[in-house]
């Protein structure tokens, strides 16, 4: 079985270099693990992506000592929605915790920022890897590192754990044996276009999404389309359904027909694209579980870590990759097999404080703002009333303040707490 295969030993293997991936790499070199974080890609690499990051990524971020006044970020001060004949201008909030400000900036720079993080903190980066196999220990079960290739060689790399950040499809998990919730995930589209337009200080959110005419009765959709500036007139344009029950939808169609109703004097259509139309799949609110499972735990797009509410999924797979770094310290420091299990197994449980209520109020959020008139009717009301509108920005972007003294705040928080975790 190990013929003709070279070996290598870590701490942790992590499988899947995107957000989570580089995040988890991060810290745990910083807390001097020996790290192995492989991908099958080469970077840089483009990845289907909005590439907006809202306040609670820039806080991840900043915490990794990233320099965020450079060239290549464009800062947001909020968003701009429109919908229902208005146009609002709401900014991030001024929440305790979480910096004033969003930034943009193409996957494409950021995740090779990101891995190029990682690998200054120490972690050994190695690309062009494709994981095949999960090793498993033939008498517990539990994973004792990967089997990949790179270059057409066969490589065994024995680790004492195993971080599954490998995205939607996660390889790694399936062959745990953990599936996704089939009714737990949502479809997005992007386009780059590059115009003559200036760069925007808001992320622009177009909410009032239409089915497009081939799917029958036209109605109003849970979703919304995008403007987001890249910079130098490059804009990221997409559109995405985040309701799961409408998930059918064909994203495409969907931003066919929202792009006919932009001002023409933008630019945005086929003669400023510079890509094709490209779309992926959101797996929502904690679609995957366990995110622990017999020496492998699942972080980022793995584990369905994506907002139902926004489709932001960055801000919570760099935080899932730093909560399963903590906890992997703590776990690989204990004497003992069944203290560093007991440990391990709390990860899924700092998931579920961090992130349950809030995924669990966001699906059934979107799932009831997927009733047509009912979408309507809260389009056009929190666009006309700018402190409902400003409320409904901190839900959705899940930057309700809990210290702050404000009724909205104190009544989502009161709310959060006692939904229960997916």
């Amino acid at each position: 079985m190990t013929s003709g295969k070279t070996r290598d030993t870590a701490d942790v293997v992590v499988v899947g270099a995107g957000p989570a991936g580089s995040t988890t790499a991060y810290y745990l070199a910083r807390a001097g693990l020996d790290v192995v974080l492989l991908d099958k890609a080469h970077f840089p690499r483009d990845k289907i992506c909005g590439d907006g990051l809202t306040p609670r990524a820039v806080k991840e971020l900043l915490a990794m000592g990233v320099d965020v006044q450079g060239p290549g970020w464009v800062r947001s001060r909020g968003v701009r929605a429109c919908g229902a004949g208005l146009r609002v201008e709401l900014d991030w909030p001024d929440t305790t915790g979480y910096p004033g400000f969003g930034l943009v900036r193409t996957r494409q720079d950021f995740d090779h920022l990101l891995v190029r993080r990682a690998q200054e903190a120490g972690a050994r980066v190695q690309l062009g890897t494709n994981v095949t196999d999960v090793l498993l220990d033939e008498r517990t079960g539990h994973a004792r590192g990967v089997v990949a290739r790179r270059d057409g060689v066969g490589h065994l790399h024995g680790a004492r754990l195993v971080v599954a950040a490998d995205g939607a499809s996660s390889r790694v998990a399936v062959r745990m044996g953990l599936q996704q919730r089939k009714d737990r995930v949502a479809v997005a589209v992007r386009r780059y276009y590059t115009t003559d337009r200036a760069n925007d200080d808001y992320l622009e959110a177009w909410l009032d999404l239409w089915s497009p005419a081939s799917s029958g009765r036209r109605c109003m959709l849970y979703g919304y389309g995008w403007l987001f500036p890249v910079g130098n007139g490059v804009w990221n344009v997409g559109a995405g359904t985040l309701a799961t029950r409408r998930a059918s939808v064909d994203p495409r169609a969907l931003l066919r027909e929202w792009l006919t109703r932009l001002p023409r004097e933008w630019q945005i259509d086929d003669d400023h694209a510079t890509t094709a139309v490209r779309g992926h799949a959101l797996p929502v609110a904690m679609s995957r579980t366990p995110h622990y499972t017999r020496g492998v735990l699942l972080a980022g797009d793995a584990a369905g870590l994506i907002n139902p509410l926004s489709g932001e999924g960055i801000d919570y797979a760099m935080e899932s990759g730093r909560f399963s770094a903590e906890v992997i310290v703590q776990a690989l420091a204990r004497s003992t097999a069944a203290q560093r299990e007991r440990a391990l197994q709390a990860y899924p449980h700092v998931l579920k404080d961090a992130f349950g209520g809030y995924f669990t109020l966001g699906r059934l959020v979107a799932q009831a703002l997927a009733g047509p008139h009912l979408m309507k009717f809260i389009t056009t009301h929190s666009l006309s009333h700018p402190p409902l509108g400003r409320l409904l920005l901190k839900l959705w972007g899940n930057l309700i303040d809990p210290h702050s003294k404000d009724a909205g705040d104190r009544i989502i928080s009161a709310v959060l707490k006692a939904t229960p975790a997916p």
